[in-house]
């Protein structure tokens, strides 16, 4: 009897531990998996163009980004071209946002559209600018769609420079507060602003507010860890090899700011702290990107943050049409003290892995 109870207790150990075995036969096996490194790729992930990128991931799975309009070398006009993506550096055609140009202004291009999706409607909603160049009043409007690649449907005109009151009034992106106040931020060159949007989003509410100064356009913002972290772009866009384009970021408690840079330096009078600019050198291959910047921000399955961007190849800088050519460009966002940035500031120009994505 002595002898008989730990043999017993031996088996039961045994039989356990089987069974325990099969469980962790299966665990490491999906592990390894989903911790299987994705695919490399290497900048730029679309071209010949997808100036001013907009990203989000449709209710299909597909990750999809819309640009600003432009002809592209085939001497097609693309009214805002939609593309998309299972894993956000492959990527394809799909149609153009627009057939027809919107009608609440004579003349003007399609500039710089930011995507979201609302809950409530169940909508996806395209803000876009409106303007030519050295326009007095170009605005902003709004279209929506049931699904990420369209139709798109156009509501017309949410404002103008002239009826808000800030000059070159373009640019625009939508965020929804944690309490689920709907905001659009927009501006370019003359004061970054903020606007709270009526539950539809499709008319604004009460006064603007600013945030920063003349220096930056294309705002963006994120919120991490309690701030709001704002994104905006320096420079010029669109000069081909000779464009100054650069990210510059601050963060802030409020959506409404104040937002100050890594030194305390308010983004109302000059603060702004560098995180993405032109490669200092031509890569071991000769490659080498300026003017990168008008930035989106979207987040891999693995919780990585990505910033999507437009940049120019020193070497091939224009358009058959003379346009600086912007093709668009994908990086790792990374943290740091609480505080984003791009692996030494600059473009990346080496194969490396890509975001961590699975499939819907």
């Amino acid at each position: 009897m002595r002898t008989r109870w730990p043999w017993i207790a031996v088996c039961a150990v045994l039989a356990a531990a089987a069974a325990i075995g099969v469980r962790l036969a299966v665990k490491p096996q999906a592990a390894e998996k989903a911790q299987t490194p994705p695919a490399p790729y290497q900048n730029p992930v679309f071209e010949p163009v997808l100036a001013d990128p907009s990203v989000i991931r449709g209710e299909d799975g597909w990750f999809y980004a819309y640009g600003t309009e432009d002809t592209w070398d085939d001497g097609t006009a693309h009214l805002v071209p939609i593309i998309r993506s299972r894993n956000l550096t492959e990527w394809e055609f799909v149609r153009d946002a627009f057939e027809v140009k919107p009608d609440w202004k004579d003349e003007g291009w399609l500039w710089a559209p930011d995507i979201s999706f609302h809950e409530d409607t169940g909508k996806y909603y395209l803000y876009y600018s409106y303007s030519t160049w050295g326009d007095p009043s170009p605005g902003i409007g709004v279209a929506t769609a049931d699904r990420p690649d369209g139709s798109f449907t156009d509501h017309g005109v949410l404002f103008t420079s002239e009826s808000i009151g800030v000059a070159n009034s373009i640019d625009p992106f939508y965020f929804r507060d944690d309490d689920g106040t709907p905001y659009l931020i927009w501006g370019s060159f003359h004061g970054i602003y903020g606007i709270e949007l009526s539950a539809d989003g499709l008319s604004t509410v009460g006064e603007k507010f600013q945030i920063a100064d003349n220096q930056y356009e294309a705002p963006y913002i994120v919120k991490r860890g309690g701030y709001y972290f704002f994104f905006g772009s320096v420079g010029s866009c669109c000069e081909g090899a000779f464009s100054s384009y650069h990210v510059k970021i601050g963060r802030a408690e409020s959506i409404r700011g104040p937002f100050a840079d890594r030194d305390g330096r308010d983004l109302l009078t000059g603060g702004g702290t560098t995180i993405l600019a032109a490669n200092a050198v031509p890569d071991p291959e000769g490659r080498q990107f300026v003017g990168p910047g008008h930035n989106a921000v979207v987040t891999d399955d693995a919780g990585s943050d990505w910033i999507v961007y437009h940049a120019i190849d020193a070497d091939d800088p224009t358009l058959l049409t003379g346009a600086t050519r912007r093709p668009m460009m994908i990086d790792p966002l990374i943290w740091e003290d609480g505080w984003p940035t791009v692996h030494l500031q600059e473009p990346g120009t080496a194969p490396q892995p890509g975001p961590f994505v699975r499939e819907k």
